[in-house]
């Protein structure tokens, strides 16, 4: 265990302390994701019910799975150009990337069905995309907001707002309109994104060793691809909390989180219609609503102890799909099911921001990123070929009984459960 895993990066500041959150740069840069995220919301609903209906699950799934695989093959270079080149510089880009391919979407499906080619080629460059810009998500926070748990959790509630709008919006738009509506407002959000994320100007962060022209602007030229993707899994491989939280996430990715989306959007689609689908996700959004407001009050001394604690109640979500209860039941479950991820994902990322240095936070969220991901790619691939075997209700139960063991696994890893808070006085490079 290192130094960098057992002692907060600067004093933790006074509980009292309050620092204004909502300044220019944090402004934009909240639009800016806001409106991302609610076109990303509409994604799964979409996806699951206009590519579903011409290709079935295992259509939804590859489709998926793809673009879940090929972001995990490039999101390590991802960090390391975050890290280069700047963050805000490769968000931007990614941004204008999916501008082309959603709207190439929307225009495939204006003029008809599309055929799967192009549905696999768009989610494949949406993929590359989105790992050129992911990694500079977390490592933008702190150089927008100098109270990070604040900001993540109005991250997160901006998140699950969208998560509570966008599936019903998808799921009415489809029903009345095209898929193409669908893709050519998650074209505009991109672009609107891009646009806030141009006009942030961000302060000259402070310099260290390890990148001395800052977190948002190139290193210096004689660092090499090869060094600075060793030097990420350097600083990812010495905090056990991480790779440790990682495993057990590549589990829950293959069982759970990767065909969640195909085998449940079958399963309630068929028993309560289409919009049923949508209308499940927006109470999903409910709870994820909840859980980032939660996650707004509470600051936990052992935050991923916490956490691990809030990922068992995630359960409800598939368990309730699987039983085939009545509508109300089922969308309870999908509001649990959002406030355990929401008050996790609050108290992951600020745990990652606030005990690793800013100069290699791009690098090291990229490999949690890639390995995060990684199961959820091959859980959505393997979703179809798995209803050969076992209906997706039976499923859904594998996926009951993984999450819960997974909780048992967080919250027995002593690296996991003993990690402390850290609040860094100058995170964002004031």
């Amino acid at each position: 265990m290192t130094t960098a895993q057992t002692q907060p990066l600067s004093r933790p500041e006074p509980p009292t302390a309050r620092i204004p959150l909502w300044d220019r740069r944090f402004t934009l840069y909240f639009v800016a994701r806001a409106v991302s995220l609610f076109g990303d919301a509409m994604m799964p609903v979409v996806t699951a019910l206009a590519v579903g209906a011409l290709y079935g699950v295992s259509g939804v799934g590859l489709v998926l799975g793809i673009w879940t695989g090929t972001f995990v093959l490039l999101v390590l270079f991802g960090g390391v150009f975050a890290d280069r080149f700047g963050a805000r510089r490769m968000m931007i880009g990614a941004d204008l990337v999916r501008v082309l391919t959603q709207g190439a979407l929307a225009a495939a499906f204006f003029a008809g069905p599309p055929p799967f080619w192009l549905l696999v080629t768009a989610a494949a460059l949406a993929g590359v995309a989105v790992a050129m810009f992911l990694p500079g998500v977390n490592g933008m926070v702190p150089l927008v907001a100098r109270e990070p748990q604040r900001a993540n959790a109005t991250l997160k509630v901006a998140d699950a707002l969208a998560h509570l709008l966008g599936p019903a919006l998808a799921g009415l738009l489809v029903v009345l309109t095209s898929a193409g509506v669908v893709y050519a407002i998650d074209a505009g959000t991109f672009l609107l994104s891009a646009l806030c994320l141009a006009l942030v100007r961000l302060a000259p962060s402070a310099a260290s060793p390890a990148d001395p022209a800052g977190a948002d602007s190139p290193t210096r030229s004689g660092s090499s691809l090869r060094r600075d993707l060793r030097l990420g899994w350097q600083e990812f491989r010495a905090r056990t909390w991480m790779w440790a939280v990682i495993l057990i996430w590549v589990g829950f990715g293959v069982l759970l989180f990767g065909p969640l989306v195909p085998l449940s959007s079958a399963v309630i689609a068929a028993r309560f219609g289409p919009n049923a689908y949508g209308l499940a996700v927006s109470f999903l959004g409910v709870g994820t609503v909840l859980g980032g407001l939660l996650a707004l009050r509470l600051r936990p001394a052992r935050p991923l102890a916490a956490g691990a604690v809030a990922v068992g109640l995630y359960t409800a979500l598939p368990l309730s799909t699987a039983l085939g209860g009545s509508l109300p039941v089922l969308l309870g479950g999908h509001v649990l099911g959002g406030v355990a991820v929401a008050f996790w994902s609050v108290m992951w990322a600020t745990s990652v921001q606030t005990h690793t240095p800013p100069a290699v936070l791009n690098r090291v969220t990229a490999y949690e990123l890639a390995g995060s991901v990684s199961g959820i790619a091959l859980g959505q691939i393997l979703a179809g070929p798995a209803t050969a075997l076992a209906s997706p209700e039976r499923l859904l139960l594998v996926s009951s009984v993984a999450c819960l063991v997974g909780c048992v696994a967080l919250f027995a890893t002593p690296a996991i459960r003993t990690l402390r808070r850290a609040d860094p006085a100058s995170v964002a490079g004031e």
